[in-house]
């Protein structure tokens, strides 16, 4: 009865199989449909941090509504707001756990997330987090190893265990990797094994390094010493030691057979997982040096999947499967004997997918469905299923729902059943845990994939067109072209809607239409195919030898798919062109004038399309002026024989015989073709063969008159072409590709213009060319309209609604049927005035020359056309001082773009003025605003324009001026500025240069306030400024200079202030500002102001009275005071010692006498490191002063003044002029040094 129940169940998981795979469309691109969590992004299970690094644990689901996240922490539930160093981050369940304040081992723990929603609830896996850990190496005494020439040696590691494992190498002192070979190799465990030593293997550096990868450490073991002794050596060394003689007595080592040092013993065992890389190591020694090989004796080893390491002596199987179980031998041989191991390898097998996580299903109500969790491992694994994170046999019952071990079956399912289902297989080696959920939907078919999308492919080459779908039930996707339903070969349609073409041609360009019907409803969505010409180059560059200092041009003409935009770009050498303005690059050339030997090399040039590319090379050698006559090769001969032979419908077989090579080998052959129905004469690059071969397989293309001819290459250059083979001519087929360059635009407010680029002759495919043109109206629900166009680039459209965005499509079609499915463009129809004016217009004033006006963006569907931008229409009605209009033209600032605000510049103070706004688009200004009004404040007022002097007197003088012309305000008074002036010169009094009257749609000026200041350093001007351009600068020039004088102009980017230096006294200028845009762009000037420089008479200068002369001689002075000052002190240094009265009552056995060669103490010498006489100080600067005691050199004088030079040197008493001195001064002169003595101290200290 159980064996029934089985095969039942087993009949209805595969009459509903087909359903488990049901949902392969990302449901979150649907809006509004409701979607159990789904575990999109977690941490690894085995999850290890660096200590040093915040936590970061990752938890990421959707679903709609969007779910909310909890967590588990061993097993038990982790309240995070308990923890203030562990967040959660919004609108996600991922944690970081912040370490500032908390050492992270305490956050090693097993923590698993949970995400849940109102339809269910997603686990994720358990996460073992663990910190990694790179230990110090523990401290060890490293003996030195002493050992005999021939034997066997091992040098251990050790490593300090590390999380993650740390990678061991072995380098010396100079951090260089120690060299390996079939004698020295390092182990898996890291030990460093020999072989055999040999004397050469002697070194005090053999340094085992642990790098442990997570933290990026490397951690250095004590370096070991090895010394290598042949047996005399030995003997030597011991017997100094212990003063005996032939203490090692045995005979030399002789030569051994191999022995394995690792592994020990005949045989061990192995156990490794399905899918890890299985390593197996064998090293012996011997003398000499055993050769290791491998074998398994239960079979081969698998040749595509085996490595062999570290000269034979490691085998290396990567993926590891069942079918590598047996048993393996490896042995080592060298010519006195061999020795063999066998390593027995069990393959264990952690749970793995057989077909696949469970999927998620999307079923309608009384719909069927199944969920299967097929795994396998080794042992076989357990099966255990949950719904909502809970054990499914504690969940809540479901009459719909049947669990048969790894298959969950569904019959008859209705709403309300949605969950999400944990499948979770285990075995001792690990566990897979999977989330798939079951969601109860009624929803009729959509197409996920963009309408009209435009899918580009290069002919020949394979096509794949989307048609992504969704729909409860499962809709059914069919795929029409033509009215006709696409089924079978050339077509493959598969699971997930996509439609493949093995090789693209001409005829399947086009529209085509998938249709996703199930019984709620039909959806229809059309793409296009474009199937594109290669791009190939018909006239390559040819080998060039040129003499230095002539002209070379390489030539690349290209033939391509003129829809697509072609690129060209050369290479010298397969890098860039040198940056040398004597290689000239055209479109389909590549000129190098006044050649030299630096430009000899090799030439490409790459013609690139956004689809494919072509290249082809050259040659260019430079040769003397008088080259050598001899040649010693040549290109090669042409191919002959060309033959066709295993000729289809879109291949052929090419045979031909190679000519003579010349002395250079062929390194290749180049096959082109002549298409003799559409370009007859001109000749492409089809491919290219190694110069080994004589025969190449041909990939054709349909409706093509071929013609076939081979090129050789050798290092010369391309032979000349062969003589072409017969026509081989290919039967017409639908398009391949569709018209590009579609665009869809408006030349009156009620049409619709589609454009496109036509295909070519040779882009038809077949005869019969005509265009397929489609539209609709975007964002409404409405069907494609269509129309067939003879061969034509533009369809006008007429009747349709204003600024309306339409999808388009064109599709090629012929006799054989129609092009790919067309991409979907995007167009407008015709433009027309806006209907709105901007609302809630507003000013506010910045200050007296600068407002700022506001309003509220007109509506899009308001402006009927693309928003170019507002018009601020503005003019001053009447100054505020006056009453009566002065009215002035309008004046107009543009802001294009998307603006809601703009500022008004060069307003005149103490105004009122009127403004409005207006819309403007491609078809012109919309209506007009409400008009507003603002007032300007007061402002600077203007110059007086006039200041005359009358009744001047001795001690007065009367003033008369006139009032300013630009009030700006009400005049509350003047200011008077007055200095005094030469008696010889008279001082012209400044003045505002004349007022002149303002031009009628005068440009607004964006400067203002501009004054000018005269100071001893120049001409201060100071200006405001708020325009939009960069370049500003200011300019100047004398008044009424005879002639048209050039303005002298400086740069002032960036400040607003700056001084005029150099200008000649006596003379007025002319000073303005200048903005500067774009070339295309008017100037901006400010008002001139007028800037007169004062005269000021020559006068003498009195050199007394200036600063840097009486400075001069103050430092002088001081100089010289100094100087005196030094004296003094240096003959206080100096003094008097009477040595010679007290020689006989100190007899100190540390004193010296004096050298008479360098008239020195002994004992106070440079050699001696400057030691001290007895009873005397040395301060840091080496100089000896006299110490309070009275055991000083002057007990030893004879009278004189004995002095020390700074060299420590004693001077004056065995000079031969003691006697001199002694009359002039006595005995025991103590008082201070004459002045005489004074400036000879001078002359020794200098």
């Amino acid at each position: 009865m159980m064996e029934r129940r089985r095969m039942d169940t087993a009949l209805l998981v595969l009459l509903m199989g087909h359903l488990a795979t049901a949902l392969e469309v990302p449901l979150d691109l649907l809006e509004g449909l409701p979607q159990p969590p789904t575990i999109t992004h977690q941490s690894p299970k085995d999850y290890i941090i660096d200590p040093r690094e915040n936590i970061i644990i990752h938890c990421e689901a959707k679903g709609k509504p969007h779910p909310s996240f909890s967590w588990t922490r061993n097993g038990t539930h982790f309240d995070i707001d308990q923890d203030a160093n562990v967040i959660m981050r919004p609108h996600s369940g991922t944690l970081v756990v912040d370490i500032s304040r908390e050492k992270a081992d305490h956050y090693e723990a097993v923590y698993q997330c949970t995400a849940r929603n109102k339809h269910g609830t997603a686990v994720s896996h358990n996460i073992v987090v663990r910190q990694s850990r790179s230990p110090l190496w523990s401290k060890e005494k490293v003996k030195p190893i002493v050992v005999q020439e021939g034997v066997s040696l091992v040098l251990p590691c050790r490593p300090p265990a590390g999380l993650p494992p740390p990678i061991i190498f072995w380098m010396d002192n100079n951090f260089q990797r120690l060299p390996q070979s079939s004698r020295v190799s390092q182990s898996l465990n890291g030990d460093l094994y020999f072989s055999n030593v040999l004397r050469e293997d002697s070194r005090n550096d053999y340094i085992c390094y642990a790098r442990f990868p997570h933290t990026q450490t490397i951690q250095q073991k004590q370096p070991i010493t090895v010394k290598v002794l042949n047996l005399d050596a030995i003997n030597d060394t011991m017997a100094a030691f212990y003063n005996d003689t032939d203490l090692f007595s045995e005979d030399p080592v002789d030569e051994r057979r191999p022995t394995f040092l690792i592994p020990s013993g005949s045989s061990s065992s192995k156990v490794v997982l399905r899918g890890q890389v299985l390593e197996m190591e064998c090293i012996a020694e011997g003398l000499p040096t055993p050769e290791i090989s491998w074998t398994k004796m239960s079979g081969d080893l698998p040749a595509q999947r085996t490595s062999f390491l570290l000269y034979q002596k490691m085998l290396r199987i990567e993926k590891v499967s069942e079918s590598d179980a047996g048993d393996y031998r490896c042995t080592a041989r060298n010519r006195i004997g061999s020795v063999h191991h066998t390593i027995r390898v069990t393959v264990k097998a952690a749970p793995y997918w057989i077909s696949g996580a469970p999927r998620n299903l999307v079923l309608a109500p009384g719909e069927n469905g199944v969920l299967t969790c097929r795994a396998s491992g080794t042992p076989k694994p357990s099966i255990t299923w949950a719904m909502n994170g809970i054990p499914i046999e504690n969940s809540p019952k479901d009459l719909s729902r049947k669990v048969e071990d790894d298959t969950i079956i569904f019959t008859d399912i209705q709403t309300g059943s949605s969950a999400v289902y944990q499948c979770n297989v285990s075995n001792d080696y690990g566990y897979l845990l999977s989330n798939a959920f079951v969601n109860v939907l009624s929803e009729p078919p959509r197409v996920l994939t963009p309408a009209n999308k435009v899918y580009q492919v290069i002919k020949n080459h394979r096509a794949l067109i989307d048609c992504t779908f969704f729909g409860s039930p499962i809709p059914k996707i069919t795929w029409f072209k033509d009215a006709s339903a696409l089924d079978g070969d050339p077509y493959i349609l598969h699971d997930n809607g996509t439609l493949e073409f093995h090789t693209a041609q001409t005829p399947n360009g086009g529209k085509y239409t998938c249709v996703a019907r199930n019984f709620l409803s039909i959806y229809e969505n059309h793409v296009y195919l474009e199937v594109k010409e290669p791009t190939r180059i018909v006239k390559q560059p040819e080998y060039e030898v040129v003499q230095r200092g002539r002209s070379v041009v390489f030539e690349c003409k290209v033939k391509h798919d003129p829809s697509l935009t072609l690129t060209a770009t050369w290479l010298k050498d397969d890098g860039e062109l040198p940056d040398d303005e004597r290689l000239v690059v055209d479109s389909d050339s590549l000129t190098i004038t006044d050649v030299t030997e630096n430009d000899a090399g090799m030439y490409t040039c790459i013609m690139n399309t956004s689809l494919d590319q072509d290249s082809a090379s050259a040659e260019l050698t430079v040769v003397e002026a008088t080259p050598t006559p001899a040649v010693v090769y040549e290109r090669p001969d042409p191919p002959t024989d060309l033959e066709l032979t295993d000729q289809k419908k879109r291949s052929v077989q090419l045979t031909w015989t190679p000519g003579d090579e010349h002395n250079s080998p062929i390194q290749k052959f180049l096959i082109q073709y002549e298409d003799a129905l559409h370009h007859r004469g001109h000749w492409h690059n089809l491919t290219e063969v190694p110069g080994t071969r004589t025969t190449a397989h041909l990939k054709l293309s349909p409706y093509v008159h071929y013609t076939f001819r081979v090129l050789a290459l050798n290092t010369v250059g391309f032979s000349r072409p062969s003589f072409p083979s017969r026509m081989y001519k290919t039967e017409a087929a639908a398009p391949d590709e569709n018209p590009t360059d579609v665009h869809g635009f408006g030349t009156e407010h009620d049409n619709l213009v589609i454009s496109w680029k036509p295909l070519t002759a040779f882009q038809s495919n077949g005869p019969g060319l005509c265009y397929r043109v489609m539209w609709r109206q975007k964002s409404v629900e409405s069907d494609w309209t269509t129309v067939t166009v003879a061969n034509n680039s533009r369809f006008v459209v007429s009747g349709t609604p204003t600024f309306a965005p339409y999808e388009l499509k064109v599709q090629a079609v012929n006799d054989h049927g129609v092009g790919p499915k067309p991409a979907v463009a995007h167009g407008y129809s015709g433009e027309d005035l806006p209907v709105a004016a901007p609302e809630n217009v507003q000013a506010v004033v910045l200050n007296s020359t600068l407002a700022e006006v506001h309003w509220d963006p007109v509506a899009h569907k308001l402006i009927r056309g693309y928003l170019k931008g507002y018009k601020v229409y503005y003019w001053k009605e009447r100054s505020l001082h006056k009453h009566n209009p002065h009215h002035m033209e309008k004046l107009i600032l543009t802001f294009s773009g998307n603006h809601s605000h703009g500022r008004l510049p060069g307003l005149h103070p103490f105004s009122l003025y009127s403004f409005n706004v207006r819309v403007y688009n491609g078809k012109g200004e919309g209506p007009v605003s409400r008009t507003q009004q603002f007032e300007t404040p007061e402002g600077v007022p203007g110059a007086p324009p006039s200041l005359i002097v009358t009744n001047s007197n001795l001690d007065t003088l009367t003033l008369k001026w006139s009032p300013p012309h630009d009030r700006n305000g009400h005049i509350t008074g003047y200011t008077l500025k007055y200095q005094p002036g030469s008696t010889q010169t008279s001082h012209p009094i400044a003045r505002s240069p004349p007022r002149r009257p303002p031009h009628k749609a005068r440009p607004v000026s964006p400067f203002g306030n501009v004054s000018s200041l005269l100071r001893d350093d120049g001409a201060h001007i100071s200006w405001e400024y708020w325009g939009p351009e960069r370049n500003v600068f200011v300019e100047y020039t004398v008044e009424n200079s005879e002639g048209e004088e050039e303005w002298q102009k400086e740069l002032v980017n960036g400040s607003q202030k700056v001084v005029l230096k150099g200008l000649k006294g006596g003379l007025s200028y002319r000073v303005r500002l200048v903005a500067r845009g774009h070339h295309d762009q008017p100037l901006h000037h400010s008002e001139e102001l007028l800037v007169t420089v004062p005269a000021v008479a020559s006068r003498q200068v009195d050199i007394a009275t200036q600063g840097w002369f009486i400075g001069l001689m103050c430092a002088i002075a001081l100089l010289i005071l100094i100087l005196l000052i030094i004296c003094f002190i240096q003959r206080n240094k100096g003094g008097k010692y009477p040595v010679k009265e007290k020689e006989d009552a100190h007899t100190d056995p540390e004193f010296q006498p004096m050298k008479e060669e360098d008239c020195t103490f002994g004992e106070y010498s440079d050699n001696e490191d400057h030691k001290p006489l007895k009873g005397s100080r040395t301060p840091s600067n080496g100089t000896v002063k006299r110490d309070d005691s009275d055991d000083s050199l002057v007990d030893y004088g004879e009278g004189g003044d004995g002095q020390f030079n700074e060299d420590g040197s004693f001077i004056g008493q065995y000079s031969g002029k003691s006697g001199s001195r002694d009359t002039a001064e006595g005995h025991e002169s103590s008082g201070a040094p004459s002045p005489i003595n004074a400036m000879n101290s001078l002359n020794s200290f200098v």
